[in-house]
């Protein structure tokens, strides 16, 4: 099995903006598995939040090539397992790495990801479209150049409730809101009543990660649901998150990849959690992944294609919310 590793810097259509950080780039890594002529191909993108940059990635790949080609002949589940030890400090490298894996076995046995986890496909959501945090005239512009039945609203600022507010008026799409861990419980106890009456569907990690004594005060008194993010990173997680949560938002980037990520989902619905698999601002090498895991989540929020003045690969394609899967085998996804 041969790495290649490409290194691109995807530009945004706009600023994107949340309430801890602004940018116009995303750097990302695509790892690319050849083999038998095949290839498979994983992404994972910088985050200054986690201190992981492209060329991290690349180095660790690089350093540990001989382990990785060494598990060729390996499934999956035993390829993640084995290089999680290695890859334990920089995980968006390990899920680049196992996205490209079960790409590439999914392609040699003729099948798409998802025929070889025996999903079935015909219930699947629709994906959210994501509007950053910015003037409220911006962010209705942005509303207004793609229409769409579902949107995710990033907040975490002083004006919160007049931003909505403002939005509802333009659309009578379901609004979703991530603010990023830039409330407080009180302020998100309050907010939720009032979101409510504004058409939000959920809260997203409105609260730091560290503050379980808040999490559990608001999971008791929000007038909506709350599905964490930041506090549900690993596998480990999802069980705290019980109690806590009424949701989690896996991350692939985060856990590790698809394989962890899919066990994760499993758990959260065994607990009775609602399950959400979230973007990085991925390019359709990580939104197609993505798409392979839609029946076994309740919401999705894979917009992170469409925020891009132009792609790097094909793929699945979206609209108006709707996912369609490529023809080609595995995640189906070509690099351009």
């Amino acid at each position: 099995m041969e790495i290649k590793l490409h290194s691109y810097n995807l530009e945004l259509k706009h600023t994107f903006t949340i309430s801890r950080e602004s940018h116009d780039f995303q750097p990302a890594l695509i790892v690319e598995l050849i083999s038998d002529g095949i290839s498979g191909f994983g992404e994972a993108t910088s985050n200054p939040y986690y201190n992981i940059t492209v060329d991290k990635m690349m180095q660790l790949i690089s350093e540990n090539k001989t382990a990785i080609t060494s598990l060729s002949n390996e499934k999956p589940e035993v390829f993640w397992k084995k290089l999680q030890p290695i890859f334990k400090d920089n995980m968006f490298a390990l899920c680049a790495l196992d996205i490209a894996f079960n790409d590439l076995q999914a392609r040699k046995e003729g099948k798409k990801l998802y025929e070889v986890w025996g999903l079935n496909i015909d219930k699947n959501p629709m994906t959210d479209y994501t509007i950053g945090i910015d003037s409220i005239d911006k962010m209705v512009a942005k509303m207004k150049e793609l229409p769409w039945p579902i949107y995710k609203i990033k907040l975490g600022t002083k004006d919160d409730i007049k931003i909505v507010t403002a939005l509802r008026k333009h659309t009578d799409a379901i609004f979703r809101i991530d603010a990023n861990c830039g409330w407080t419980a009180d302020e998100a106890i309050e907010n939720s009543f009032k979101l409510k009456e504004l058409g939000v569907e959920f809260l997203e990690q409105p609260l730091k990660a560290d503050d379980i004594v808040g999490a559990k005060k608001l999971y008791e008194n929000s007038a909506l649901p709350i599905i964490a993010d930041e506090s549900c990173i690993v596998e480990s997680d999802v069980e705290k998150c019980a109690g806590l949560f009424h949701g989690v938002n896996v991350k692939l980037t985060k856990c590790g990849g698809v394989t962890p990520g899919k066990r994760m989902l499993e758990r959260a619905k065994e607990l009775g959690l609602k399950t959400m698999v979230g973007c990085m601002t991925e390019s359709s090498v990580g939104i197609s992944a993505i798409a392979h895991l839609l029946p076994l989540l309740d919401y999705v929020d894979m917009d992170g294609s469409l925020l891009l003045k132009t792609d790097i690969a094909t793929g699945v394609t979206i609209n108006n919310g709707v996912v369609s899967y490529a023809d080609k085998n595995g995640t189906g996804v070509t690099l351009l």
